[in-house]
């Protein structure tokens, strides 16, 4: 999409682009409505989308007036505060019923904020329908970037990843070929420096104390484990064509630089802002143009000195792990997901130790054939696949 106007509206009027957020209550789809309300003259949200979060959903559908709801969970689909939507409001349960909010006629733009796996059938379907796909669903690509990737034309897919925007926006104006390295930041997460042996007594309390970033439950978890990150090269490996080990992932702990590109020539672009999400979420809707800023702005004078350094693949093996993945392709990325995902949720209910996340997606890793991507059918039963068999290994390794 080169510009904010619909078809057929009139240059010289751009009508505000149409907006559908996939996910509303969780930390990127509430930050997202932030942006929305900033920029209430170029962004109209007419579609919604929860979990269960019920009131959550009700509450935002009054607010920007929207035509179309879905109750992911079909256990909600009754909840009385359903009772208070807008007059004329189209309310729809069920997995599919968020599906096909990717694709109503008068969605121009799908913020795909799903949390996991299941994100995949949105955003496919968005892409499909020939919507601009701005997403935090990363396990989507990671999973299914072979489908989906083809059907990105151009400025239809945009990251809202702080990392994969920062990256996106070094390369504007850029040659592909002329990418030398890509270097994918990194915080380092709450337990950057520790021993495997110390991580063994970590809880779930500490994981969740993310050092710059508030996010929800289970990418917090993953960036602990530095899963997220791992998840992020592959990601990258999509979205920017670079092979696997041109992607370089550093620490810095101050989160103020989101990625850096490096060229054939040796010249670095680096990215850098507040660690707010609403600024990459913003570009994503606003891309290419820039709006004013929704996110805080940064005082570079007051700023504490940047440091570097290098990611620990030894104590935190799921960017090993992952890396391990993103080079075989295939459906293997799909089914360390689906492992990851179990191992994560036990973690956070306490029913088993934080290297246990890593042991599981290893011993899943280890279970499944690499099979090429052909549909995400097929997606469906590895990840349903890999979770049974995550189980299993939990039942091993936490007796």
């Amino acid at each position: 999409m080169t510009d904010t106007c619909r078809a057929g509206a009139p240059a010289h009027a751009p009508e505000p682009l149409r907006v559908a957020v996939l996910g509303c209550s969780g930390s990127i789809g509430t930050q997202t409505l932030d942006v929305c309300r900033r920029h209430a003259d170029r962004l109209r949200v007419v579609a919604l989308s929860v979990s269960s979060s019920t009131d959550a959903l009700v509450s935002a559908a009054r607010e920007f007036s929207a035509a179309h709801v879905a109750v992911a969970d079909p256990a909600h689909a009754q909840d009385p505060v359903l009772g208070e939507l807008p007059a004329g409001c189209r309310l729809a349960s069920g997995a599919q019923a968020v599906t096909e909010l990717a694709t109503l006629p008068d969605v121009d733009v799908v913020v795909n904020a799903l949390v996991g796996f299941a994100g995949i059938h949105a955003g496919y379907a968005a892409l499909r329908a020939g919507k601009r796909l701005a997403y935090a669903n990363k396990e989507s690509i990671v999973c299914g970037g072979d489908l989906m990737m083809p059907l990105a034309r151009p400025g239809a897919l945009l990251p809202v990843d702080s990392e994969h925007s920062a990256i996106f926006q070094c390369l504007v104006g850029e040659r592909p070929e002329d990418v030398a390295r890509i270097w994918l930041t990194c915080s380092g997460g709450p337990f950057y420096g520790r021993t495997r042996a110390e991580l063994e007594r970590v809880t779930a309390a500490e994981a969740l104390a993310h050092p710059t970033w508030t996010m929800g439950a289970k990418i917090t978890i993953d960036c602990a484990t530095l899963m997220n990150k791992g998840l992020e090269v592959i990601e990258a490996h999509h979205l920017f064509a670079q092979p696997v080990d041109a992607i370089r992932v550093l620490v810095h702990r101050q989160s103020k630089i989101h990625s850096m590109v490096e060229f054939v020539d040796g010249v670095v672009k680096a990215q850098l802002g507040s660690s707010d999400m609403r600024a990459p979420i913003q570009y994503a809707l606003s891309y290419p143009e820039r709006w004013e800023a929704t996110a805080s702005r940064v005082d570079w004078c007051a700023e504490d000195p940047f440091t570097f350094g290098e990611a620990d693949e030894e104590a935190f093996g799921c960017l090993a792990l992952a890396r391990e993945a993103g080079r075989a392709g295939g459906t293997l990325p799909c089914a360390m997901n689906a492992a990851n995902e179990i191992a994560n949720e036990r973690f956070r209910e306490g029913l088993c130790a934080f290297p246990d996340i890593e042991r599981v997606v290893e011993r899943v890793m280890r279970q499944t054939p690499v099979e090429a991507v052909e549909s995400v059918e097929q997606l469906d039963e590895v990840d349903a696949r890999a979770r049974e068999l995550a189980r299993t290994a939990l039942s091993e390794v936490c007796s």
